[in-house]
């Protein structure tokens, strides 16, 4: 590998990237047709030059943007290193051995498995922590064809541990097909239901029978924005109506006349093996976010004439329940932004009587779950999170002692039996599935997932703290080499997010390696929109605020200039989903601060997102144009909107994949027409396309390595790397 010194040949670097700048102009991107759209929205006239390409089925924009990503698969493949980074990526995302997304009955654990060279997690179980790995569903092996994949989207097993209700989906698209495998017989059972989209699934405690989510079927004239909304909760027997035609729906919006429920994504019920009670939700954005609540006895149940009692608002701000015998525990914000527990009986529910279980304290309540013996909760604090043991009356408490600092997720419990399992990982330690005893107040590790063999002593992380415009305190997560000086030498990708309250909380990336192994630096930065300080934080950088979030992330790119870690030329900005909005502020701010962008699955036209599948939910989070308030946060933070004609862009690559469900793919194909038309740089613009792929939930590790391949070897070819460097073409 190239240490980092070669970044002090600035000549050299200088006149390559000069030559091979001028060699790609001469056979450019291919050029989009203009054709505006003016929109006046209270007052203010936003003009729209590609409005056309949200017709992602028009022919002209189709071979449009495979003519892009045909003219982008040239440029990356004439980079020379790039071939040996995907190697170098993919060996090191593919050594170690994974199990996550435990879910456990009794002794019996349900989990998916990765092991070594595998592309795709397999669904496993096994009878106790000890037990021999049995594999329920390998995806690999449903694929039609090698060109295509298939990926394993959600499970959830059965009380008594028989049956695993499980949904698969094509080529990223999270569209899950519903499936249920009887482990007596290891046979799949003749159950086939679609439109099954980030299903929850409840089972009933006779094992035979289950709640679950479905949406309704479009037809030929359903806008884009209400194909994926407003999901209806259906009852189903194991062995009847295999497609779920004639399964009885129990809660929807439009399920009863007597019942008003909200639109919103989805609605699901949710139960627990020693409840009488059933508790509904109406969930607007399929999150954590606050929601409205439903409780009814399981016994009266019975399709459109279930007595539905509404609970809970959005404006009350309960975001998580659990069920317990005749009581409800949940997670509010509501005069707490750091969050609390209470509890409260569900024969006379009444929140403004709730008794409050956990009080908000220094620390931000992550996540809660209830075992057989106590409630278990992991609190954010800080850089990293505590573990806590409560009482069910809230009385008691004991913090339970962790190996080493690092994110708490992932909380297991079969709430019959004492304990929990959890995972534990920071940005410089794998993961390690650790378990809670009760007996021997002792949390030990439990070994289902082996040691990895990327951890390395070379490499560490620390916490420092950028200053946004308001003085605002920024962390930023630094993961270097240990010999990293700071000398303004090293390579920087700044990765942040900021949207819906999710926090960037340690995590392990062994293919971060192939990044500092080139003497650079990965600086993930905690900006307002996230949840790392709670909901006042989330708050911060949300609709009229949502300005924070960009001037944050800049400013943290800022400050690792200011403290001589890197300078502009070797800043590399990168955020996905939501962080296209991001990724905007990164681009337009200010264009001489980053000398590349790489924009995944970016949200890019925020003015227009409502009109996408996935944009109806997101009101709450981002706003709408039918409000005059609405209309001025979306466009204050619209990258879209904001390219400006001859400005000198840093380099780009917009990533999109053709069957994204969350962010249409027009979004990409419209910020990179806009960016390639409107820069004066020279620096390239580029659509990278995968048509096997989504939103990158569901993507193989194959996949998600040559991308990553593609844009580092971007980056490292725009900073004037040596080894990234193409050969200019010779003149005529």
């Amino acid at each position: 590998m190239t240490p980092t010194k070669t970044f002090l040949a600035i000549s050299l670097a200088v006149a390559v990237l000069a030559s091979s700048t001028a060699a790609q102009a001469v056979e450019g991107p291919p050029v989009a047709a203009v054709r505006p759209v003016t929109n006046t929205y209270f007052g203010t006239a936003v003009v729209d030059n590609y409005r056309y390409m949200e017709n992602l089925k028009d022919p002209e924009v189709q071979r449009w943007m495979k003519a892009q990503a045909r003219y982008t698969r040239k440029v990356l493949d004439a980079i020379p290193g790039r071939a040996a980074l995907a190697q170098r990526i993919l060996a090191l995302g593919g050594k170690d051995l994974h199990r996550d997304q435990f879910t456990r009955r009794g002794q019996r654990l349900f989990y998916e498995v990765m092991e070594p060279g595998a592309n795709l997690p397999r669904l496993a179980y096994r009878d106790d922590i000890d037990g021999a790995e049995h594999i329920l569903v390998d995806p690999a092996k449903l694929a039609k064809d090698s060109a295509h994949h298939v990926s394993l989207d959600w499970f959830s097993p059965s009380w008594d541990g028989r049956y695993v209700a499980y949904g698969v989906s094509e080529g990223g698209s999270e569209e899950s097909v519903l499936h249920v495998v009887d482990l007596s017989t290891g046979k799949t059972l003749a159950e086939r239901i679609d439109r099954t989209s980030g299903c929850v699934v409840s089972w009933r405690n006779d094992n035979r029978s289950f709640f679950y989510l479905r949406y309704p079927k479009a037809g030929p004239d359903t806008p884009p924005s209400q194909t994926e909304y407003n999901a209806v909760t259906f009852v189903h027997v194991l062995g009847e109506h295999h497609d779920g035609n004639a399964d009885q729906a129990v809660f929807g919006k439009g399920v009863s006349a007597s019942l008003d429920v909200p639109e919103g994504q989805g609605t699901y019920v949710l139960l627990a093996p020693d409840s009488p009670y059933a508790v509904a939700v109406a969930n607007r954005n399929m999150d954590n976010a606050p929601n409205t609540f439903y409780v009814v006895p399981l016994a009266q149940i019975d399709g459109a004439q279930t007595p539905w009692q509404k609970i809970a608002a959005p404006e009350d701000g309960v975001i998580d329940v659990r069920l317990r015998g005749d009581r409800l525990y949940f997670m509010s914000q509501k005069g707490a932004s750091r969050f609390q527990i209470l509890s409260m009986p569900l024969d006379r529910p009444d929140l403004a009587h709730a008794e409050v279980v956990v009080p908000e304290g220094a620390n931000v309540i992550d996540s809660f779950d209830l075992a057989g013996d106590a409630i278990y909760l992991a609190e954010r604090a800080g850089a990293s999170f505590q573990l806590q043991r409560v009482s069910l009356d809230g009385k008691d408490s004991q913090a339970i002692g962790l190996p080493f600092a690092g994110s708490v997720a992932s909380l297991t419990v079969d709430p019959r039996e004492p304990g929990v399992m959890f995972n534990l990982q920071g940005w410089v330690k794998a993961p390690r599935e650790l378990a809670y005893d009760p007996q021997t107040h002792a949390a030990i590790d439990t070994g289902l997932i082996p040691p990895a063999k990327t951890e390395s002593d070379e490499i560490e992380a620390h916490d420092e703290f950028a200053t946004s415009y308001d003085g605002t305190r920024i962390p930023v997560s630094i993961i270097a080499r240990k010999d990293v000086t700071r000398d303004g030498s090293h390579p920087a990708l700044v990765i942040g997010y900021g949207s819906y309250g999710d926090s960037m909380d340690p995590y392990y990336d062994a293919t971060w390696q192939a990044w500092l192994a080139h003497g650079g630096i990965v600086a993930v930065t905690h900006i307002r929109g996230g949840g790392e300080y709670g909901e006042a934080w989330h708050r911060a950088g949300q609709k009229l605020t949502k300005i924070n979030t960009l001037l944050d992330f800049n400013a943290s790119a800022q400050y690792l200039i200011d403290q001589h870690y890197t300078q502009s030329k070797y800043l590399v900005a990168n955020a996905a989903s939501a962080g296209g909005i991001v990724m905007g502020g990164a681009l337009e701010i200010d264009p001489g601060l980053f000398h590349v962008i790489l924009d995944d699955v970016g949200d890019s036209d925020t003015l227009r997102g409502e009109t996408e599948p996935n944009g109806p939910p997101n009101v709450p989070e981002f706003g709408s144009t039918s409000t005059e308030s609405g209309f001025h946060g979306l466009y204050s933070t619209s990258a879209y909107a904001h390219v400006e004609d001859g400005t000198p862009y840093p380099a780009v690559m917009f990533t999109t994949g053709a069957n994204d469900p969350r962010v249409a793919s027009w979004h990409m194909l419209k910020m990179a027409a806009r960016v390639q038309a409107a820069t004066s740089s020279g620096r390239p613009v580029l659509l990278r396309v995968d048509y096997d792929a989504g939103h990158g939930i569901g993507s193989s590790l194959s996949q998600a390595a040559d991308q990553l391949a593609d844009e580092w070897s971007f980056a490292l070819w725009q900073m004037g790397e040596p080894g990234f460097q193409p050969e200019p073409k010779p003149k005529p």
